[in-house]
């Protein structure tokens, strides 16, 4: 293979024509590693004997699969963020840029038959579950186009086995556990993730959410993804205890370093078979941290210097990280990455032109999708004369 090797390079060499992607990458595939070991972090345990393993390895394929999708959703919520400032967004928008490693991760540790609910810093959970860019785009700029046919906006996305985008503070929590207990009743060997952030941690009903899912042993991961700042306010103004993989009090814990998507993949499998042995529900604590201001509203910089963003991105990025283990591992060379990050680009481009093209929904269908399969009724719109047509 090596003379075969030198032979193919040779032969490029000497070809007029510029070589292909497809002959780049089939020349350069020859020498990459198939898979590597890599050491994580250890995470921090409640009420555990042992927690996830401190070694994991990482495939050629699944790593240029995570680099492609962290890519993806950095750059769709970069987008995001233009569109929103040329108007073409408008609303609520939460940008989770930063927080790539989160929703990729815990998307490696479960199965697409599992369920997931968040709150509404939504978008990256939204591609991860299985939605194209195009109508996570076209649905944030209200068009016919967008996943919940331009009505839902950021905040209210949904795709099969993932409910959404929540807009009310914390009130995803006690429907995540519902969702476990709907798994439990029909005998699933499913799993629910129920996301909630920092800033909504000390909310009552996530207390009484738990205590039902210890009760019942639903199969629930109550995760709490720690960015650090709940709106403008840091964990420590908010939290008498910023362990919040703790404060399940009698539901184990363990806190992960939310940047890294190994640790959050090797974490979320953990959590996950505990859960599916029927153990009853477990806590996850992902440490991590949003480059964008808390929504489109926030700078972002009025509560912490920028000096601690740039430090977070240049020592953390978890784009960075998977991408430096990859090239020092020989899993891949920067000039693939570079060519994937093209690649994405253009799908963002191309997503981006769909959504500013395409027309928005039809007054009359206001009323439409009340029910999923219902007989067609009457809606009473602003004022009892105005009636619209609701089908399901």
């Amino acid at each position: 293979s090596g003379l075969m090797r030198a032979h193919c390079s040779l032969s490029l060499l000497g070809s007029s024509d510029p070589p292909t992607l497809a002959s780049r990458v089939l020349i350069a595939s020859r020498n990459f590693a198939n898979d590597a070991t890599f050491e994580i972090k250890k995470c921090d345990l409640h009420r555990l004997e042992e927690g996830p393993p401190v070694t994991t390895v990482l495939t050629r394929e699944d790593g240029l699969k995570y680099y492609r999708m962290m890519q993806t959703v950095r750059r769709m919520e970069l987008k995001a963020d233009q569109l929103y400032k040329q108007k073409i967004i408008r609303g609520f928008c939460h940008l989770c840029d930063g927080q790539e490693a989160c929703c990729v991760g815990l998307e490696a540790g479960i199965n697409p038959t599992d369920h997931l609910i968040t709150a509404y810093r939504a978008h990256g959970f939204t591609f991860t579950r299985g939605l194209s860019v195009r109508e996570i785009l076209a649905e944030l700029t209200g068009r016919k186009g967008g996943c919940a046919k331009g009505k839902g906006g950021s905040m209210h996305m949904y795709a099969k086995n993932f409910y959404g985008g929540n807009g009310i503070v914390g009130a995803q929590v006690p429907l995540g556990a519902g969702i476990a207990l709907a798994c439990k009743y029909n005998g699933k060997d499913e799993v629910c993730l129920t996301l909630y952030g920092d800033g909504a941690a000390n909310q009552g009903q996530i207390f009484e959410a738990y205590n039902m899912a210890a009760l019942w042993k639903l199969p629930c991961i109550f995760i709490c993804e720690n960015n650090r700042y709940g709106m403008g306010t840091s964990v420590e103004r908010a939290a008498a205890s910023t362990d919040y993989y703790k404060r399940g009090d009698f539901i184990p814990g363990l806190r992960v370093d939310g940047m890294d998507i190994l640790c959050v993949r090797e974490a979320t499998r953990f959590a996950a078979a505990y859960c599916r042995s029927g153990k009853g529900p477990i806590l996850m604590e992902l440490q991590t941290y949003r480059y964008h201001g808390h929504s489109m509203s926030d700078p972002g910089v009025s509560y912490r210097t920028r000096e601690e963003i740039q430090e977070v991105r240049s020592k953390s990025d978890p784009i960075m990280l998977l991408k430096d283990r990859m090239v020092n591992s020989n899993l891949a060379s920067v000039e693939e990455l570079k060519e994937i990050d093209v690649e994405v680009r253009k799908e963002i481009e191309d997503a981006a032109q769909f959504a500013t093209a395409d027309p928005e929904p039809p007054l009359e269908e206001l009323g439409y999708h009340i029910y999923s399969s219902d007989p067609p009724f009457e809606v009473r719109g602003a004022n009892q004369w105005i009636k619209f047509k609701s089908v399901s």
